[in-house]
Order: C-alpha cells, then structure tokens, then sequence
C-alpha cells in the first residue's frame, strides 16, 4: 500500500502550503522537492535558472525526486515535475499523487515574482503558454484531481483528507 502523498500543480497552486497542513492532519512527515534542490544545490531556484536553463534546473529535480525513498510522507513538488516521466512514474510507484488544480485566473493572482520566482520555463514562453502545456501533463498523471478555486488552504486539506478512509487509501478519484 502507498503510503506517500504527492501534491503536483503550478507555482502558487499551494502545493508546499497544503502540503504543510496536510502533513499535520495526517501526521506524516514533509519534503518539499523545491527545498530539496535548493539546500543540496545551495543555490535559489532563480539562481540556477540564470547561471544554466530551465532544461538543467528540470534536469536536477529529476534527479532529486528519483532518489526519494521515503515513507509516510507528503511530497510537494516543484511545478515542473511532470516534464519527467521516470520522476512521476517513481512518484506513482511510491505515492497517490494529487493534482492541486487551479484556474489560470487565480494562479495568475497569486503570482506577483514571475521573472524572478525560479519557474523552469523556456526564455520565450509565456506564463499563459506554460499553464497550458502543464495541464495535461498534471492530467496525464494524476490519480486524483482537487479543483481548488474559491477555497482556501484548509478547505483545500480537508478535501485531500476525505478522498482518504481510515484505512489511507482513495475512496475517490476527484
């Protein structure tokens, strides 16, 4: 039985914030893949966008995310995990993984740093291409999708949490 969460979604779909309270609801452990490149890397996500590309910065989550081996956790991934098909196969094999969908619109709102947040994009690319090229690589792997629009962090946990019966597997899949 998997015994692992994994949030995928956008920048600023509140995957790393959710993942914090789902974390506590559930008592079990937290990574943030993000996090995990940054220390192990000791660069900010920016930072190693702007000395390499956007190629390497995916090239290096990858490997991050292949080397998990953890139980009882929740994974908040970087947005652009789901480039990497070896990476989400890796999180399907060892988690449920949800996608934490939220509108263009509302992800629009919430981001205020685009150019300097470290999102692993091509230079030309806009935000709007982007969101949509993802989406159906969130689609394509997601077991269970919480549309996440209008509600807030704990909302969004709550609505995790119930896809879940007491034995910790998916009693729904959206």
């Amino acid at each position: 039985m998997k015994t692992n969460l994994t949030l995928i979604g956008m920048p600023g779909a509140g995957k790393s914030t959710i993942g914090i309270i789902l974390a506590k609801k559930m008592s079990l452990g937290f990574i943030d893949t993000d996090i995990l490149i940054q220390i192990n890397q000791q660069k900010s996500l920016q930072q190693i966008m702007d000395e390499n590309d956007h190629l390497h910065l995916r090239a290096i989550e990858e490997n991050e995310i292949l080397k998990l081996n953890v139980t009882h956790h929740v994974i908040a991934t970087g947005g652009s995990a789901a480039y990497s098909d070896k990476a989400m196969h890796h999180l399907l094999d060892i988690s449920t993984v949800i996608f934490l969908e939220v509108s263009f619109a509302e992800i629009e709102r919430r981001i205020r740093n685009f150019a300097s947040r470290g999102i692993a994009k091509a230079a030309h690319q806009s935000f709007r291409e982007l969101y949509d090229e993802r989406q159906s690589l969130y689609n394509k792997y997601a077991e269970i999708t919480i549309c996440c629009d209008g509600l807030n962090q704990d909302e969004v946990a709550c609505k995790v949490v119930s896809c879940f019966g007491t034995s910790g597997t998916v009693s729904n899949k959206r």
